[in-house]
């Protein structure tokens, strides 16, 4: 019996040592992949990065880098998760995000094409298309961001498709919903410390490491009153990426942008629910006025990505995404009193 032929190169990943980032390094390295990662550590932990990637600490703007780890580690294609990514921050620093995320993406890819990698995965949002028109979300729908976080992203998507119409290199640009959950296996997960990411916040405050969870508007159009989102398990995510690389490699000359997320949406006061079922305890909800801009609902239509791609989530289920939120956030508190 022949075992399968390696994999044809090495998939340089940007942000690897970052939550999305880490979880993409692990699906890689269990599909036989070569990895390297690139992550400057400002948000990311050098601990995220498993066992079998390579490592640089660095910067994506740092051009002669980028050149070196792809000559040294024969990188094909990249994955490109290193950003800012609290909308907030965006609107009262909104250069730090057209610099991080824009400008710095400019230069990445500049260096990916004058080193031939032809190959380039982009971690896009939703947040691209501001307040849609319509529920589910398409693609095809106006991109109209209402903070600097979805701009800069729109930038670089922009960025993308011009340099496909110009050179030997194609892409798909995954525009994320809400993001959650960790490995199953407890191996990576959400770990920056003040994150604002609601099934992060809640199980924080479920294990006693915040006092409440604050509940932004009570006063939106959806059944209960508080904002309906679609939450996509990290491992979902990770093994689309996984597949759009597939699909990059079988079609050079063809680019994709394409939602990730179940299609499906949950209110803040049914995803505080479900983690009070799952720890059998209440978390203190505070009540607040809505924040500027945020959607009623923001919910993807995932045809695309299941047709073009083959995508078939495993964890499209909101007591499994809190459940392995859970297991990860008692992780992190026995790494902290081991420390």
């Amino acid at each position: 019996m022949t075992s399968a032929p390696p994999h044809p190169f090495t998939v340089l990943v940007t942000g690897g040592a970052g939550y999305i980032g880490s979880h993409a390094v692990l699906a890689l390295l269990d599909a036989g992949w070569r990895v390297a990662v690139l992550d400057n550590l400002v948000t990311g932990f050098r601990w995220a990065v498993p066992k079998g990637a390579a490592f640089y600490e660095g910067d994506i703007a740092d051009a002669a880098l980028v050149t070196r780890i792809v000559a040294e580690q024969d990188v094909g294609a990249i994955m490109h998760f290193a950003g800012s990514v609290v909308v907030p921050e965006s609107v009262t620093n909104p250069l730090k995000y057209y610099d991080n995320n824009s400008a710095r993406s400019r230069t990445l890819i500049d260096t990916a094409v004058h080193a031939g990698v032809r190959h380039f995965i982009f971690s896009s949002t939703a947040a691209t298309y501001g307040i849609p028109d319509a529920i589910p979300v398409r693609e095809d729908a106006p991109q109209r961001p209402i903070n600097p976080y979805g701009m800069s992203k729109l930038m670089t998507e922009a960025m993308l498709a011009d340099v496909a119409a110009a050179h030997d290199f194609n892409y798909i640009a995954l525009r994320y919903f809400n993001v959650a959950g960790a490995d199953p296996e407890a191996r990576g997960g959400q770990s920056t410390a003040g994150a604002t990411h609601l099934i992060k916040v809640a199980v924080e405050a479920a294990l006693g490491q915040r006092g409440h969870v604050d509940v932004f508007g009570t006063d939106f159009a959806t059944p209960d009153g508080t904002g309906v989102r679609d939450y996509i398990h990290v491992s979902d995510l990770a093994a689309a990426h996984l597949l759009a690389l597939d699909a990059l490699i079988a079609a050079p000359d063809t680019s994709h942008k394409l939602n990730c997320g179940y299609g499906r949406g949950f209110s803040v006061l049914e995803v505080l629910d479900a983690v009070d079922k799952a720890t059998n305890r209440k978390i203190e909800r505070r009540m607040g006025p809505r924040r500027a801009g945020d959607p009623d609902a923001l919910i993807a239509d995932n045809g695309a990505i299941r047709s073009v791609l083959g995508w078939e989530p495993r964890y499209a289920d909101l007591d499994t995404i809190v459940a392995h939120a859970l297991a990860w956030e008692r992780a992190l508190v026995e790494r902290r009193l081991a420390a």
